[in-house]
């Protein structure tokens, strides 16, 4: 899908076509842009951005903490860099949602609306230093993550597709490689705690499309707190909650995913 691929600072990034993109993709933790093409595959004509996050797929890692005020600057200095039509609409998934998030919140030159599906919701309060800045703790690399990195490929697709059966078949491939492009050093980082996702919606004023799914099947977002976003969000603001769906809305139902992402890229192209 990806037919230009470049590279800015540290950052691994990759276009659909020559023209200017009109959608960028920013995936969630241990993927990569690469497991974007499945779903862009199933939204023909569509010209899109993805970006392979520091640490992630072909991207390099400073060495510097890890926060979403790095992702969000790693999107914003892609976004500057790329050929211009005006702002884009920006996907993301996980992590890469509240990159999106952070990023809509401070850039809206470069954000028209922005597409979160299943973004972790932040910690309710936010520990501070006496000089008002984040604290930092230790990232610890998951167990999961340790064991399918020791598998060879094809021994990962089977883990995936044993673990979620209802996947499309394209998307087990690109999720098993980028559990090996994780640069293992990332763990070896101090973290800096993220600002709470309602704090962030407060100073969106784009159009946001928040899309989630179960949280007895692994989403992260309620339909409790999905109500809350709603009363704390800055401008328009839509949640749509897909039955069946877990952590990772788009492969448990993409048909339903696509159909709302069309809908709302429609609206806002």
């Amino acid at each position: 899908m990806f037919s230009v691929r470049g590279r800015t600072g540290h950052l691994a990034w990759y276009r659909t076509d020559e023209a200017a993109a009109e959608v960028a993709f920013l995936h969630g933790f241990s993927d990569s842009a690469q497991c974007w093409e499945p779903l862009i595959g199933a939204m023909p004509g569509i010209r899109a951005l993805a970006i392979d996050a520091r640490g992630h797929g072909e991207s390099g890692l400073p060495e510097e903490p890890v926060s979403y005020t790095a992702h969000r600057d790693d999107a914003a200095l892609v976004l500057s860099s790329q050929p211009s039509a005006g702002a884009v609409i920006v996907v993301g998934h996980s992590m890469g949602a509240m990159a999106a998030a952070y990023l809509a919140a401070a850039r809206p030159d470069l954000v028209r609306a922005v597409v979160l599906e299943d973004p972790p919701t932040g910690p309710p309060s936010v520990q501070q230093s006496p000089r008002g800045e984040r604290q930092e703790r230790a990232m610890v690399m998951p167990g999961w993550l340790a064991e399918v990195r020791a598998l060879e490929v094809p021994a990962r697709i089977a883990r995936g597709r044993a673990a979620d059966p209802d996947w499309p078949e394209d998307e087990l491939e690109p999720w098993a490689v980028s559990k090996g492009q994780v640069n293992p050093d990332l763990f070896e980082l101090p973290y800096r705690d993220p600002r709470p996702l309602t704090d962030l919606l407060a100073a969106i004023t784009c159009p946001v499309l928040l899309i989630h799914g179960d949280t007895e099947r692994g989403g992260l977002i309620s339909t409790e707190y999905a109500e809350r976003c709603a009363r704390a969000a800055g401008g328009e603001f839509q949640a749509v909650h897909i039955a069946g769906a877990g952590h990772s809305v788009r492969r448990d139902k993409r048909p339903q995913y696509v159909a709302e992402l069309t809908s709302f890229l429609r609206q806002h192209s």
